[in-house]
């Protein structure tokens, strides 16, 4: 079997730094582009370029691998072409309050009209007072009155002289005039009234009536001319506010008259001025009381002529590239703040404020899906504002509410921009499956790789990223055996020794460790005995819990034997995975076998402590068993197999040829060497197929039997599919160099069975077994089962 046996050189692909055309990374150029992503590049460019309905990208991968700072390098360099924006204001709505009006400006316009307003109500608060305190209006406004006063009198005087006549007097009150009847020159009071009989009573009322009759001629004529004063002082007034406000109000009409809204807007400004212009005047009669209320207020009056500028892009260059960092409802839709006055909430138009989408709009949006599906309502949000192609601003607090409150309905915006969400597979996946509009807005899906070919294009190309890092972020530079050693760094995070992991936070977190250990030592480059320092620190502050395990193993707490043998006993390998830190643990698995009926039993399974994974692989050595020893005579036999001393669940089928030596060592009653170990999959053919974990599995192993003594005749089984993914620590490969330790890559059941007892496997292409072999051994046996079976013993 020692053609099973792995060389030294083929347990990790060394990277020499003498292959590397530089002396540290100071030589090096910068990193211009995204690397270990040409899918990911091809599939982004063409949904950006995809300017259509729902052409929306989600960014799909495992965290660490770089797909924020990927999306905004994509984004932002093809945000860079010309694009289309505006700027968005809100205007008060003067025909309804509770629902502004939304302008959408030339770029740079937005701004320009807010100050502009602001300036105006300056200087009409300035203007329009002093053209009213002015002695030519109120000259006019005297004679206009004086006017009224002699028309108004003069009729006056033929109405009481027409009362005379008739022997009444005229008597003004506030609903008009009353008649008063004259008895001996003097007017009649209520005492005299008294004094009258009806017929003369009567007589009276009769001549009032016919009075007020006449006299209701010349009381129009009066109301007329009141009428007519009214109209004359209002129009003086309008004539008065409009000189003092037009050359402002016309100037706003040149400033902006390439921009038809705003035309529009400054006509209705100019109309709600002159019909407000109250409000820009102060009463000779307020008391001191009433004129501090009145500033008080001021501000709420003339803030209707105020300019909300929601969004303006002076200052952008290109399409905005917006990164939602909190994306709430809230902040992705905007709001509608609201502020309290005398315990009473209240809002207006300058209270609205833009969200995430607003910022973006013309351009694109980031986010992280995650982010967006953890803030209640803002997925929802998102969704309506993408299928209906419109921002409106809602307050969601009145939707949960049975009450109905008075608030602003803004007139929606018109929306345009292009939606990046950077999340996992398992999200994406959720999503198409459970939610049918996100297949309608998301249809680009970008898959982001974890691993890239160790090509020497991308090998550079990494080295490129070393010296761009280290160069933005202060770091010493690298000499190149330190390159050297974070490549195969990279090549064990791939778990592939022809390949590079993309998951470069890993490796930043290396740089910066490798720098810190580097200035601590006061060096000026940073060598490979930094990097392997910072590798080895940090499986130093992660793994207590493995040298606890290792421990309770050297301690016979968990009973691991690596020398002797036995039967129906193996070590098998697992992987804990800490989160942070993973590592190899050595499990042993027994079997029994005995006649009965039962078959394969997965202790495990019947201990409600196995995995569907776990129970699949069991199932699989029961098609195997069958097919090689059950074709001349029936099976009867129970097995039990059993992870010891395992009080948590088991699952995966890494561990199944493992099970299966057990079974055949005890089928066989011949002894497995403990001194191995062993980890695989197998299949009904018994073909040994390839698992994962297997670095970690090895080092594991190798760890407790360094810690025992290493005796030479210890080692690992592990499928020959894995071989290219060993990138195995220097301490096991020196131990295989010097003999001490042993890694056999094997692809069927029957090699390795010969390896774990040194017995032939005898299993021959016929389905023959060779006399005394180890499938012979277990086939006999198994027929003495059948036999004892049909016997009904």
């Amino acid at each position: 079997m020692n053609d099973l046996k792995l060389k030294p050189e083929q347990l990790k692909h060394t990277v020499s730094p003498e292959q590397l055309p530089f002396e540290t990374t100071e030589e090096v150029e910068t990193l211009q582009t995204i690397i270990g992503q040409k899918r990911g590049v091809d599939v982004m460019k063409f949904g950006l370029h995809a300017n259509r309905d729902g052409y929306n990208i989600y960014i799909a991968g495992l965290p660490g691998t770089g797909k924020t700072t990927f999306a905004r390098a994509m984004v932002e360099d093809f945000a860079q072409r010309e694009a289309t924006l505006f700027d968005w204001c809100y205007v008060y709505n003067f025909k309804d309050q509770y629902k502004p009006k939304l302008l959408q400006l030339p770029v740079g316009l937005g701004l320009k009209l807010s100050e502009s307003m602001e300036q105006l109500i300056k200087n009409l608060k300035t203007d329009i007072p002093r053209a009213f305190n002015e002695e030519s209006y109120l000259t006019e406004k005297k004679e206009l009155t004086e006017q009224f006063h002699y028309a108004s009198t003069a009729i006056a005087e033929k109405m009481n002289e027409m009362a005379q006549e008739e022997g009444f007097i005229i008597q003004p009150t506030a609903a008009g005039i009353v008649t008063i009847p004259i008895i001996d020159g003097e007017p009649l009071t209520e005492e005299g009234l008294e004094l009258l009989d009806d017929e003369t009573i009567e007589e009276m009322e009769k001549n009032s009536a016919r009075l007020q009759q006449k006299l209701s001629i010349y009381m129009n004529e009066i109301r007329a001319l009141d009428d007519k004063l009214n109209e004359q002082l209002d129009a003086l007034d309008r004539q008065v506010a409009l000189h003092a406000a037009g050359h402002h109000l016309e100037k706003l009409n040149e400033q902006f008259e390439q921009c038809p809204s705003i035309l529009q807007y400054v006509q209705e400004v100019k109309e709600d001025i002159l019909k407000n212009i109250d409000h820009f005047l102060q009463s000779d009669e307020e008391t001191q009381e009433e004129m501090a209320k009145a500033l008080s207020e001021s501000g709420t009056l003339f803030r209707k002529y105020e300019v909300n500028v929601l969004v303006h892009h002076e200052e952008t260059n290109g399409a905005p590239v917006i990164i939602a960092d909190n994306p709430t409802y809230y902040n992705l839709i905007g709001k509608v703040e609201y502020e309290s006055r005398m315990g009473v909430m209240s809002t207006n138009f300058t209270k609205i404020k833009p969200g995430f989408l607003h910022e973006a709009n013309g351009g694109y949006l980031i986010i992280q899906a995650r982010d967006l599906l953890t803030k209640s309502y803002a997925w929802e949000g998102l969704k309506r504002a993408l299928l209906h192609k419109e921002l409106k601003i809602e307050n969601i607090a009145e939707h949960a509410s049975l009450v109905a409150t008075t608030s602003l309905q803004p007139e929606a915006l018109p929306l345009d921009v292009k939606v990046i969400l950077i999340g996992n597979v398992d999200t994406y996946q959720m999503l198409y499956h459970y939610d049918e509009d996100f297949r309608k807005l998301f249809k680009i899906k970008v898959d982001f790789d974890v691993e890239m070919d160790a090509s020497e294009q991308n090998i550079m190309s990494l080295v490129r990223f070393i010296h761009t890092h280290a160069t933005e972020h202060n770091l010493l530079p690298f000499h190149r055996d330190a390159v050297a050693r974070i490549i195969e760094y990279s090549m064990r995070l791939a778990d592939e020794q022809t390949k590079l992991s993309t998951r470069f936070n890993e490796l930043v977190e290396l740089l910066y460790e490798a720098d810190t250990w580097a200035r601590l030592e006061e060096a000026t480059t940073i060598h490979a005995s930094h990097i392997q320092k910072t590798i080895d620190e940090k499986q130093y502050r992660n793994n207590l819990y493995e040298e606890k395990v290792q421990q309770n193993i050297i301690d016979d707490t968990i009973l691991i034997e690596t020398s002797g043998a036995s039967v129906g006993q193996v070590n098998g390998l697992a992987v804990l995975n800490l989160g942070q830190y993973q590592f190899g643990k050595p499990t042993r698995i027994t079997a029994t076998t005995f006649v009965g009926e039962s078959g394969i039993v997965n202790i495990e399974r019947e201990s409600e402590l196995s995995g569907s994974f776990h129970n699949k692989g069991v199932y699989i050595l029961s098609g195997y068993i069958g097919q090689i020893f059950a074709q001349q005579f029936p099976l009867s036999l129970t097995a039990h197999l059993a992870f010891e001393q395992s009080y948590s669940g088991v699952d995966g089928d890494s561990a199944s040829s493992t099970e299966l030596y057990a079974l055949l060592s005890s089928l066989a009653n011949v002894p497995i060497k403990q001194g191995l170990a062993v980890t695989g999959s197998v299949n009904q053919k018994g073909e040994v197929q390839p698992i994962g974990g297997v670095n970690e599995k090895i080092e594991g192993f190798f760890a407790i039997c360094e810690k025992q003594g290493l005796t030479g005749e210890q080692g690992v089984l592990i499928p020959k599919a894995n071989v290219r993914q060993l990138m195995l620590n220097d301490r096991v490969i020196e131990a295989v160099s010097a003999g001490k330790f042993h890694i056999y890559a094997i692809e069927t059941i029957a090699q390795g069975i010969e390896i774990l007892t040194g017995v032939p496997a005898g299993l021959n292409e016929d389905s023959s077994f060779e006399p005394n072999s180890i499938y012979d051994l277990a086939h006999k046996n198994l027929k003495k089962f059948a036999s004892f079976a049909r016997k009904n013993f």
